[in-house]
């Protein structure tokens, strides 16, 4: 918590693993998700003052070889239209190049393959919250500074702003005092379960990075609160960017869509919501805040500006369990609004496990009575190379049980294909920490296989898993 320029609480609960007895304190470093994009925008901040760039830039002028599915919109595509959700882009679109984990593709890669993604609305109609665009910003820094985007990031951001624990690559994973990831990946759908150690050297790719993989103290978080409300000033007067790219970075660009509060949150119920740069602006209560979430597989953020107030506050969790998050976030703001308490932390359990709990049900039911009709062929014609422009190959194969599914771009994510009903299977993979999909085949005229679809079969899986949005046709054999 920072009040005024000063850091009034900075401390660590809990344990950096469960079952060991190291304890979380103020310099433990956590995973802090897409808060990270607040990073990327004032890098490119930073070159912005330093006169490299302008945010209504072009993209393809900086970024030779960047391309999206529509010409016009690689043409029309600015240093801000990739900060703010509207391209046109799905929510989540393009995820699976780099979720659930590290992938086979760099960096560059999934820049060009960028440009197989169809859109899911027309570019600049309306919000779809996106990661792979901030990926393309990072290529975009990379390409302007002459910089990695890690070491561009920790000299002119994190380092320029007293962030001495921080990192952006994974120097993270041989920091002794970091804490390790945990989620509940045991039941029917995530988040039910005992709570489990998660694998930190098995998260996102670092190609990812510039979407939301930086690692922070909370003492480093609070040099970074004070930065923010101190519009890019330092205490000794420095600056690491400028007035001016402050003022534009909080500028509302994008109106989010704003729905009902479920009952008992109605109070929550903003007459605005916005997405600015690499931040989400709104109002509650008559004031504005200025936040952002983040999320990684074991590891759940939050920070909050309340600009008027000259307050802020982050939270970071090495777990899942998202109700002590959002319901302490809401009782702090109440806390500095000088609003009743409300037992946020209570209401989200409540309703967190009933979401839950609907989506276990939910599972169950369409799960429990398939129909008992197909497949159609000899499982062995199903065994095959199949690509998807922009996520690459997955492979099919038969065996002594059964049928096979390996996601070749995406490392060890592979396991059996489970007959469901008719022409779909679900996938059940090694790794139980994985979302299941449906996999459906279509047939062709020929009675081979000319097509294969997806989709999750949790109603909550995170969205990153966006089997939705690929289409699989068989490779020709050479």
């Amino acid at each position: 918590m920072v009040e005024n320029g000063q850091t009034t609480f900075a401390k660590g609960f809990g344990f950096r693993k469960l079952g060991s007895p190291e304890r979380v304190d103020a310099d433990t470093i956590f995973l802090t998700g897409s808060t990270g994009k607040a990073f990327t925008t004032a890098a490119l901040a930073t070159l912005v003052d330093q006169g490299k760039l302008k945010w209504d830039d072009k993209v393809a002028d900086h970024l030779p070889g960047f391309q999206m599915y529509d010409p016009y919109v690689t043409r029309e595509m600015t240093v801000r239209d990739l900060l703010v959700h509207r391209s046109g882009l799905g929510l989540g679109q393009g995820d699976l190049m780099y979720i659930p984990r590290g992938g086979v593709m760099s960096r560059a890669e999934i820049v060009r393959r960028v440009r197989y993604l169809k859109p899911a609305t027309s570019f600049r109609s309306g919000y779809a919250y996106d990661n792979i665009l901030y990926t393309v910003a990072g290529a975009l820094i990379e390409a302007v500074s002459g910089q990695s985007w890690e070491s561009y990031v920790r000299e002119h951001v994190l380092r320029a702003a007293g962030m001495t624990r921080s990192t952006t690559d994974e120097a993270r994973l041989s920091d002794p005092n970091r804490a390790l990831p945990h989620g509940r990946t045991g039941g029917i759908v995530r988040g039910t379960g005992a709570q489990a150690t998660l694998r930190d050297d098995d998260q996102v790719s670092q190609a990812s990075a510039p979407a939301g993989l930086i690692a922070i103290s909370a003492n480093d978080m609070a040099a970074w609160l004070k930065l923010q409300l101190a519009h890019g000033v330092l205490p000794d007067g420095k600056r690491v960017f400028s007035e001016a790219t402050a003022k534009e970075m909080w500028t509302p660009q994008t109106i989010e869509p704003i729905t009902a509060q479920p009952p008992g949150f109605e109070a929550l119920q903003p007459n605005f919501s916005t997405y600015a740069l690499g931040w989400e602006v709104r109002d509650y209560a008559g004031h504005k805040l200025i936040m952002h979430g983040g999320g990684l597989w074991g590891f759940i953020s939050t920070v909050v500006l309340i600009p008027e107030k000259n307050v802020g506050f982050a939270i970071e969790m090495n777990s899942e369990d998202s109700a002590i998050r959002a319901g302490l976030m809401w009782e702090l703001i109440d806390h500095y609004l000088d609003r009743p308490r409300q037992d946020w932390p209570a209401k989200y359990d409540t309703f967190l496990k009933t979401r839950i709990a609907g989506a276990e049900a939910a599972v169950r039911a369409e799960t429990a009575k398939p129909i008992k009709a197909g497949p159609s062929l000899a499982l062995a014609r199903y065994s095959g190379t199949f690509a998807d422009p922009w996520y690459g190959n997955i492979v099919i194969s038969p065996t002594a049980t059964g049928l096979a599914i390996d996601f070749t771009s995406t490392p060890r994510m592979k396991g059996r294909l489970e007959h469901y009903q008719y022409d779909t299977f679900i996938t059940r993979f090694d790794d139980p920490a994985l979302e299941p999909a449906y996999v459906t085949f279509a047939l062709g005229a020929d009675g081979g296989i000319e097509r294969i679809s997806m989709k999750p079969v949790s109603p909550i899986a995170d969205f990153s898993y966006d089997y939705q949005d690929l289409l699989f046709t068989p490779v020709a054999a050479k």
